[in-house]
Parts: C-alpha cells; sequence; structure tokens
C-alpha cells in the first residue's frame, strides 16, 4: 500500500464519504482513491476556494467534519478567505493538501504553506514521515472535531507515492473523544437567573444554534409563556419559533423595526445556546438596558471585543431550560407584554416599512414578499452574503434545519459554494440560494460544477446591477458610484450558457409562473430577478447615517 492509498483509507475510515477536490498533481492520486471508495461521492469543483467552501456548507448542514482537497502552491494559496471564514464561523473542516516535492532542489509549485494556512486562524500539519502518515490524519480530524476549526494537511507530492510502512489497524479520531453526558448548569446559577426572571419587566429569549432543536424550542416557549416573555432567534437558528405568535424573528442588525421597538424596551435577555456575537447584539446597541444571561455549554464573556452577559451559566440548554421551567413558581397571569395586540402586530407589521421610490425596478422587499408566498416551505434556503441578504433574512415559516447561513468574515461570493455544499449533503431535497449579483458572478464559474453532478438548486440572484453596501455608501459620501456600478444585463443567459435552465424576473407577476416552470423539470435554474438600487436595508440606513466623511470640495 502507498502512502497515498494509507491516507486515503484513513480519511474514509474517519466518515469522509463526501468530499470537494479540485485535482493537481499534488493531490490527484489521493483524490482518485479516495473516491473509489464504496458508496463514496467526490464533487470536483472548479476553483479550490469552492471545495473548502462547499466543504463547510456541508458541514453545517450535517454536523460531520467537511472534507476538502488541493494541490500544493497555487492550490493553498487560494483558501485563505475561505479558511478564515470557516474560523470565524467555527466549522470543522480537514483539507488533504499536497506539498511541492521535498527532494526536488526546485519545484515551480514551491512556497511556505504552513504561514498561509496558520494566518487565517487554522491549524497546519506538516506530514512528512511515512510512517506517522495516518496518525496525520486522526490528530487532523481530531483537532477539526474538538476544536471546530479547520485543519490543512500537507504532503509532499513525491512522498505520497513511496510504500506506507505502517502495519497497525487505523483507529479513527471518534474512538479518542470523550463520550460525556450534557452538561447540568449550576443550581446556584439557576436560582440567580430565576431572580432575575422574577423582578424582569420585559424578557426576551434568544434561541441560538446550539439550541436549535426541538425540545428547546418546546421548552423556551414554555418558560417565555411562564413570565410572560418574548421570543427571538440569531440569524442561524432563524425559523426556531415561527410558530409562536410572540417571536420577534431575528435578534441583531437584521431585526425588523417591530423588533428592534421591542428590544430597546427590553430588561432581561436570555440567550440559550447563543454567542451574542457583535451581529446579534448590533454592536451592542440592540438591548442597551438589558441584564443578559447567556446559558452555552461553553460561555464567552466578550465576543468581537463587546460583553456577553452578566451572567454566564455553563449547561447544556435543555437541562437549563427544564430546571428553569420547574423552578417558576408561580406563572405570570397578568400579560403585559403577550398581548393580542402585539401578536397582531408581529402577523402583519412588514420587517422594514420604510418607503422607498423604486423607480422602475421591483423593490427587494416585494421581491422577497413573492418568494416567500411561492416557494415550498420544506425546499431548504441558503442565505448568501452582502446588502442583499438583510433582505431575504426575513423569510418566515421554515425550520433552522432548512436554512443554512455562513456569514463570518463578511465575505460575498460564497452563494454558490453554500449551495452545492448543502446539495451535497442533502441530495434527495430541492436547495435555494438567494444572492446579490456581485457575489454570484464571483464564482459563476461552480454553475458547470452543478450542471455536471446535477445538483438540484434554485439560484435566487437579487440583481442590483452594483455593488450594494459601495453604492449606498459612495453616494451618501457625495463620491461617485460608477465604479460600483455594472449594470444587471442577463444572468439567465449566462445559466443557459452552462447548460441549465435561466430566466430573468422583471415584475412580481413572473414569480408564479416561474416556480411552476422549475418544478417540471430536473434541472438547476438561475433566476435574474431585477430590483432597485434606490432601496437601502435598515441596517444599511443605520450605517450610513453614522457615517462622517467630508465630501470633497
Amino acid at each position: 500500500m502507498l502512502v497515498y492509498e494509507a491516507m486515503a483509507d484513513a480519511f474514509f475510515a474517519e466518515g469522509a464519504d463526501v468530499s470537494f477536490t479540485l485535482m493537481g498533481d499534488g493531490n490527484m492520486h489521493f483524490a482518485t482513491h479516495l473516491s473509489e471508495k464504496p458508496d463514496a461521492r467526490t464533487y470536483l469543483v472548479r476553483h479550490e476556494h469552492a471545495a473548502v467552501a462547499m466543504a463547510s456548507a456541508y458541514a453545517m448542514a450535517t454536523g460531520k467534519p467537511g472534507v476538502a482537497s488541493v494541490t500544493c502552491g497555487p492550490g493553498v494559496t487560494q483558501l485563505s478567505t475561505a479558511l478564515t471564514t470557516a474560523i470565524y464561523a467555527k466549522i470543522p473542516v480537514v483539507v488533504f493538501a499536497g506539498e511541492s516535492p521535498i527532494d526536488k532542489s526546485w519545484y515551480g509549485q514551491r512556497i511556505e504553506q504552513a504561514p498561509i494556512v496558520t494566518a487565517t486562524g487554522a491549524h497546519y500539519i506538516h506530514a512528512h514521515s511515512m510512517v506517522r502518515m495516518q496518525e496525520y490524519v486522526r490528530e487532523a480530524f481530531y483537532i477539526a472535531r474538538t476544536e471546530r476549526r479547520p485543519v490543512v494537511i500537507g504532503v509532499p507530492y513525491d512522498i505520497q507515492l513511496h510504500e506506507f510502512p505502517g502495519k497497525e489497524a487505523y483507529r479513527p479520531s471518534t474512538d479518542f473523544i470523550p463520550d460525556l453526558p450534557p452538561l447540568a448548569p449550576h443550581p446556584d446559577q439557576i436560582a440567580e437567573l430565576l431572580g432575575l426572571i422574577s423582578s424582569a419587566r420585559k424578557p426576551i429569549i434568544i434561541g441560538g444554534r446550539g439550541a436549535s432543536n426541538d425540545r428547546c424550542a418546546t421548552l423556551a416557549r414554555r418558560l417565555a409563556d411562564a413570565i410572560d416573555g418574548l421570543l427571538a432567534t440569531t440569524l442561524p437558528a432563524r425559523g426556531l419559533f415561527d410558530d409562536d405568535p410572540f417571536s420577534l424573528g431575528i435578534a441583531g442588525g437584521y431585526s425588523t423595526a417591530l423588533g428592534r421597538e421591542q428590544f430597546k424596551d427590553c430588561d432581561l435577555v436570555i440567550a440559550l445556546g447563543a454567542s451574542l456575537n457583535y451581529h446579534t447584539q448590533d454592536g451592542g446597541k440592540l438591548f442597551p438596558n438589558a441584564k443578559v444571561a447567556v446559558i452555552d455549554v461553553a460561555p464567552e464573556g466578550i465576543r468581537d471585543t463587546l460583553k456577553t452577559g452578566d451572567l454566564l451559566i455553563r449547561g447544556d440548554a435543555v437541562l437549563a431550560l427544564e430546571a428553569l421551567v420547574s423552578g417558576i413558581e408561580e406563572p405570570r397571569r397578568e400579560k403585559l407584554n403577550r398581548t393580542e395586540q402585539l401578536a397582531a402586530r408581529i402577523a402583519s407589521e412588514p420587517a422594514d416599512p420604510y418607503p422607498f421610490d423604486s423607480n422602475e425596478f421591483m423593490d427587494p422587499r416585494d421581491a422577497i414578499a413573492a418568494l416567500d408566498r411561492v416557494l415550498p416551505k420544506q425546499w431548504m434556503m441558503v442565505n448568501g452574503t452582502g446588502h442583499s441578504a438583510a433582505f431575504s433574512a426575513h423569510m418566515r415559516g421554515r425550520s433552522p434545519a432548512s436554512f443554512l447561513t455562513i456569514r463570518e468574515f463578511g465575505a460575498i461570493g460564497n452563494g454558490l459554494c453554500y449551495a452545492a455544499g448543502a446539495a451535497a449533503a442533502r441530495p434527495n431535497d430541492t436547495i435555494v440560494v438567494i444572492d446579490g449579483d456581485g457575489s454570484f458572478l464571483m464564482h459563476v464559474q461552480e454553475l458547470e460544477t452543478i450542471r455536471r453532478h446535477n445538483l438540484r438548486i434554485l439560484v435566487c440572484v437579487l440583481n442590483d446591477g452594483a455593488y450594494g453596501p459601495e453604492i449606498h455608501k459612495l453616494r451618501k459620501d457625495g463620491i461617485s458610484d460608477a465604479g460600483s456600478v455594472f449594470g444587471r444585463g442577463d444572468l439567465g443567459a449566462v445559466a443557459r450558457g452552462f447548460g441549465l435552465q435561466g430566466r430573468v424576473i422583471t415584475s412580481l407577476s413572473q414569480f408564479e409562473e416561474a416556480v411552476e416552470a422549475f418544478q417540471s423539470h430536473d434541472s438547476a435554474e438561475v433566476w435574474d430577478i431585477h430590483i432597485s438600487d434606490q432601496v437601502v436595508s435598515p441596517m444599511m440606513r443605520r450605517a450610513v447615517a453614522s457615517r462622517k466623511v467630508l465630501k470633497p470640495q
């Protein structure tokens, strides 16, 4: 058995039956051997960044480490954005990367790869000992699983073709990860939180990704009802409480106008499995007058330079909620917050009522409302990044398991890649990605990957013909926006050029017919949805309003 075969065998033993690859000299033998394993699926992509981005989305959708492989040199330098995003989002990914041949005095793609990788925060393993090759694989998966971050294994190309000297049967990293029971919160801290609840006038419970399960959702609703509290979620847990009439939707920079109004008066926030990062706190402006209790298996006191909470409770969310519910001696009978009037407002008021003249193009808020009406609730939604993401974040009635977003690091250009990773995780489902035109065009080559692997994806491009954040900031600054305006064109024709279906949508009346047509065939499809560049999202309005830039004389 050769080294590359031994390493591919170890990857497969770690559960790597799905992988994302762009082949080159440094990884082609490994990737081919891994792809030939029984029931293995290898997605051959068109850009190395896309391989890691797809692996990241796959990991988010499945809970398993994502797996990618790239060649040496340029294959690794292309990974920096995807690795950094995975670091910020705490996504376990393992990347097999070639290294330049160790026995050659000169190689055209030679570069010190470790500094590039470690600069992103990812871990790098120099796999240079042939006898330890499978140990490197186990170490990589152990770190990815336990530290929830990406790991890159660098293997010199020539060493991969040597005979593997190892003799022992491979034991995967899961054999060494302790299987610990759920951590019960300390009773004293539960008592302290019950004291805060008893004196709170307006409590709001925020559910995060760590509380995105049916049991947590049920208990959180029971607690909210008992304490006359309202409900909200972080963006990744969107939809967790959508069936509750007192759910305010997303907490953070994307909060609705009504949600911000309610958070302003909030005096107690209980965060369940939520990190309360900068976005969720809206930079500390969302609930400035509230005491904050954070319940998490590993609560952080500071996140993104902000204090996260006044009371940090280490424990499992379900066990903490059970203790809190049982500790409420008498539910509040007088409902001052959970009123019929508020429930009616939540059900009827738009996320953003601010008026705009959208000229001859569609208001993106209306386009999203139309999509929300016509797209089946069971289809998995992938939310892109950029200005347009603020509009699509408010689609309701879909469970967190059918929603995927990775917004950490703020990198656009990932929507198609994340949709492909989600489709690999759920090959029998329909995936919908909603992204902006600038982001879509950054990795438009992956339409070919989507077609070749026959992935069932509907790509909805909110096309304002520009880079949205930049045009609004430039206009605010009184500077020409010409450098950020490109025109709308026909992205449907681009899709057809890749062998997919594609159409341009210019009016709200076209959506119903478009979804019927999409359901009549089994190809992926791109909808080029022409929206106005005059409609500014609430988050961007707040950002440009705070800018203090002198106009040029």
